[in-house]
């Protein structure tokens, strides 16, 4: 059985011309050997599997073959030495390198040295190869070569030559898997070596690898529905088939279609981030001077350019920013998938009736999820119609109301001024409702009736039995503290400190509502003052403290002979 050999070793590069999609580094050492123009200390930086290594060995090989002829015969295995300083980063192996640089080559011109993962070097380690590099030499080239740049010390960068390698594109991937395809006898659909180039993410060797594991699961026919099955990839017809249901406004429909895509294994997060991708590339399709942005096989861009004809540019924006919006809720979200969900009937309910731009929460209502249905149209304009007709009628009875005097329409317009967002705001709210219920109560009261002290302190007595059955234990202390003195129909009262004023007054409306509904006299009205003198009155014996609170909370008692306390 012969021995099988990955396509990222075998289809290796061994000429600058074989390396993929870094032709402006390529070149550029080219003219350097031709020149004799070549620094002796090298940095080879960019992403994983783009070719640092290999144009490292490419070079090394090629400065010492004589006017630039290759001696297949020749590979000055001997002149070329490679470190691996994610396991040889300490001191003592840089100074074993430093010791072997002081000996000249034995064939060839040039001894190289070529350090991979160079950042994983200790400081220590750095600062003993410092002076080497400075000063290398007249035999001896180094190459560092590193995906983490910004880890090396300054000193390093500043004596390096530094060659910034890029992520290789899609398309250069994917004709590069074409032609090793062809090599293998791979019969490869170009929507599956696409599918492949952009799971890879710019890195070759990745797209090799899982080339080699796709083959091995599909054999030498390599089919789009291979490949995605194979990766877990989603396939695109679905991100096409979840928008023409969004279009349309296809809640139901669309809700299975996420369940059939989680059921079958994807990821929810890969999805949404999918879905924003999709809308981005129908964004890149409506104008044509954007369409090479697009990333995707002739075939795919055919179906983009016809679904980019049914959506609006307002759309496409207001869509991106839903999706990218789940995106970046998704990992602190308790309900994952609910907020999928939810994400899609914000989607499905922007084009609702129509181009009638409608801001992102809005989300169509149960009733009018079948937007195709002729009865489902008429009924949604009964219902609009009759909301207008109730609101005519409202408006109509509310101008037809007696005119109330001045006083009571400045309350409402004071009321129409209250804000709910704060504590003051909400007191000043419920004291104008209770003037304004004394104010209704006042219309069909009779005017004028008399009344004596006797009926006042009953009036007054159930006022404040009421309050202490809402649990107003402080308020109703206050009404019980002090007896009205009636003075015609003037309400007197004294209180030793402006607190408890304060809190009566604040309870005023309500309070003259209640007596002159029950006293049938509207003239009522009150009088609040405080008398500083009047407080002495007020000094219990701590017994009488116990038996008046006793009176507002009889579980006091209770506690006193559970504890045995003594007053």
């Amino acid at each position: 059985m012969e021995h099988f050999i990955v396509s990222a070793r075998k289809y290796r590069p061994t000429e600058f011309k074989d390396v993929v999609g870094q032709q402006a580094i390529t070149n550029t050492l080219e003219n350097a050997i031709a020149s004799n123009h070549l620094a002796q200390a090298l940095l080879f930086t960019g992403p994983r599997g783009v070719g640092k290594t290999s144009c490292a060995r490419i070079l090394a090989k090629r400065i010492n073959q004589e006017d630039g002829l290759d001696n297949p015969d020749e590979d000055f295995a001997f002149n070329i030495f490679e470190l691996d300083a994610a396991s040889n980063n300490s001191v003592d192996d840089i100074r074993n390198l430093i010791d072997q640089v002081r000996i000249p080559p034995q064939v060839g011109r040039y001894k190289v040295y070529i350090i991979d993962e160079v950042h994983m070097l200790s400081s220590a380690a750095f600062n003993a190869f410092l002076k080497t590099l400075e000063e290398p030499p007249k035999h001896a080239i180094f190459i560092l070569a590193t995906t983490e740049k910004h880890k090396i010390i300054p000193t390093i960068l500043s004596r390096c030559q530094i060659f910034d390698f890029k992520r290789i594109t899609v398309t250069d991937i994917k004709n590069h898997l074409k032609n090793v395809a062809q090599k293998e006898g791979v019969d490869a659909e170009d929507d599956a070596l696409h599918i492949i180039a952009q799971k890879a993410d710019g890195a070759l060797r990745d797209a090799l690898s899982i080339f080699d594991r796709v083959v091995s699961f599909s054999g030498k026919k390599l089919t789009r529905e291979a490949v995605t099955e194979n990766l877990n990839v989603l396939d695109y017809t679905y991100y096409f088939n979840i928008t023409d249901l969004i279009i349309n406004n296809n809640i139901p429909s669309l809700l299975l279609a996420f369940d059939t895509i989680v059921s079958k294994g994807f990821d929810a997060h890969h999805f949404i981030m999918g879905m924003a991708s999709h809308f981005r590339d129908l964004l890149v399709c409506k104008n044509p001077s954007t369409i090479n942005l697009l990333e995707v096989g002739d075939g795919v861009k055919e179906m983009y350019l016809k679904q980019s004809n049914d959506v609006t540019h307002q759309f496409l924006i207001d869509a991106i920013e839903l999706a990218n919006n789940c995106d970046l809720k998704y990992k602190t979200s308790r309900n994952q998938r609910l907020l999928v969900e939810l994400t899609l009937l914000k989607l499905a309910s922007l084009t609702f009736e129509g181009e009638k731009k409608k801001p992102s929460h809005i989300i169509i209502p149960p009733n009018l999820l079948v937007l195709n249905s002729e009865h489902t149209s008429k009924q949604a304009n009964q219902n609009t119609q009759s909301f207008r007709t109730d609101t005519k009628q409202i408006i109509t009875s509310e101008k037809k109301e007696p005119t109330e005097p001045k006083a009571t329409k400045k309350v409402i317009t004071e009321k129409k001024k209250v804000s709910a967002f704060s504590i003051k705001s909400i007191q000043k709210k419920n004291e104008l409702q209770r003037e304004l219920d004394a104010k209704q109560i006042t219309k069909t009261a009779k005017l004028d009736s008399a009344f004596s002290q006797e009926e006042l302190e009953e009036a007054w007595n159930e006022y404040a039995e009421r309050v202490k059955k809402k649990g107003q234990l402080n308020f109703y202390s206050h009404l019980k503290m002090c007896t009205p003195v009636l003075k015609k129909t003037t309400l007197y009262l004294e209180y030793p400190n402006n607190t408890i004023k304060v809190e009566v007054e604040r309870a005023k409306g309500e309070l003259l509502a209640f007596l002159q509904n029950k006293l049938s006299n509207h003239f009522i009205d009150i009088s609040i003052k405080v008398n500083e003198t009047a407080e002495k009155k007020f000094v219990y014996t701590p017994r009488e403290k116990f038996e008046k609170l006793n009176e507002i909370n009889p579980n006091l008692d209770l506690l006193r002979k559970e504890f045995d306390l003594e007053i």
